[in-house]
């Protein structure tokens, strides 16, 4: 089999992706900051975990009718 005999056969669809990277989960990390002349002016730092929710792993906002 060839190279490009794998490739055919590992290729995704963008929803496939997603659902195995929500079932496991993502960890989206990264800095930005907005500097002029040496002075950082507007400084955001971004930490999320992005993943789905069943049975197993509750919600962390209360229920509505709880």
């Amino acid at each position: 089999m060839t190279g490009d005999g794998l490739l055919t056969q590992r290729r995704l669809s963008l929803v496939d992706l997603l659902d195995r990277l929500l079932a496991g989960g993502v960890v989206v990390a990264g800095d930005l900051t907005l500097r002029i002349a040496d002075v950082d002016l507007v400084r955001i730092d971004l930490h999320a975990l992005i993943s789905s929710i069943d049975e197993r792993v509750p919600a962390p906002w209360e229920e509505a009718g709880a």
